[in-house]
């Protein structure tokens, strides 16, 4: 196996219990060391010694030892000690601060958050409103008289005069995300369906299909490629204004949210919502009946119970991207999101 050598300070990870006694709150199961894994994340390890995973960042932030966090690798065994009053976690057994040669395998530094889970929505569908989805150029024939277009084929779009760039991207009109309390339209999801590149502009214009997730029909739109993929830098942290909204969609295709599953609420920027925001997830209490009110047919309404904590990592106007960091109930559309 091939090995490779990194010389570097390994560095406490250290928490001050006095300077952050009104905000950090030690897991009072927490082990007194844990070796990573494979597949671990800072969040994961995080929560095993935290009583809120968010707060990791507060750990590492404020410390001048420490220049990047996410150098631990699978394999490293964490202490936890007490010193001189304060908690710390150090990759030596008695928080001892010293340069040694680090020899490891190839595996990679362990993520902050499974990054992998949302890879293919930072870019991907997006949200748009009616206005730019109808005033988008569209399919109008496809060449060859095929009646479906796919990677290779070339289409006739409407219309591109004044091209803004050589890329786009074709989409189509997916759910319609409502707010489940006023009734209003947040805005329009618009599925991924292929990408293409300008062969030539007018009306219409001639675009190649490099590349395609589905078949491209008459009417699917078109809108310029971004090119400029989000950050997978994420911090954690609660948002600074009051949020009160609600899961009002599942991505990807499944029916069950749990850990890592992709949800949709309904807010976003103008919410001041942005990426690396973390809300709590609340269960709606269930209506029971209560036989033993003198009341005919009273019911109870049972309160709201916490289901699981959500990461905000993109945001558009109206709504937001989540992943589902935990989940320690089953969580359902239209379950309450919360400030923590």
């Amino acid at each position: 196996m091939a090995f490779r050598k990194t010389l570097g300070l390994l560095v406490p990870l250290l928490f001050s219990a006095s300077t952050w006694a009104d905000t950090l709150q030690i897991n009072p199961n927490h082990p007194d060391q844990y070796v990573v894994v494979k597949g671990d994340t800072l969040w994961d390890i995080s929560g095993k010694f935290l009583e809120n995973p968010w707060q990791w960042p507060d750990l590492w932030s404020n410390n001048p030892q420490i220049k990047n966090p996410h150098l631990i690798y699978p394999g490293n065994t964490l202490y936890f000690s007490i010193v001189d009053g304060k908690a710390r976690l150090s990759f030596s057994k008695h928080g001892g601060i010293k340069p040694h040669i680090r020899e490891s395998g190839l595996d990679q530094a362990i993520k902050y958050i499974p990054t992998d889970a949302i890879s293919q929505f930072l870019t991907s569908p997006k949200v748009v409103n009616a206005t730019e989805l109808s005033a988008s150029p569209y399919v109008i024939e496809i060449a060859g008289e095929h009646l479906i277009a796919g990677a290779g084929d070339r289409v006739y779009v409407r219309s591109i005069k004044e091209p803004k760039s050589l890329g786009y991207t074709i989409y189509r009109q997916g759910e319609v995300y409502i707010n489940p309390e006023t009734k209003e339209i947040l805005g329009y999801e618009a599925k991924y369906i292929a990408d293409a590149t300008i062969e030539r502009s007018g009306d219409p214009a001639t675009l190649m299909i490099t590349k395609s997730a589905s078949n491209i029909s008459r009417g699917d739109r078109l809108m310029g490629s971004n090119d400029n993929h989000l950050a997978l830098n994420f911090y954690p942290k609660p948002p600074e204004h009051p949020v009160n909204g609600n899961i009002i969609s599942v991505l990807d295709g499944v029916s069950q949210i749990g850990q890592h599953n992709i949800v949709v609420i309904d807010k976003g920027l103008t919410d001041n919502l942005k990426s690396g925001h973390i809300l709590d997830i609340y269960h709606h209490g269930r209506v029971v009946k209560d036989p033993f009110s003198t009341q005919k047919n009273a019911t109870v309404q049972l309160p709201n119970e916490i289901a699981g904590v959500l990461m905000i990592f993109r945001s558009f106007d109206r709504v937001s991207y989540a992943l589902v960091l935990e989940a320690n109930q089953a969580i359902h559309v239209f379950d309450k999101v919360q400030n923590p």
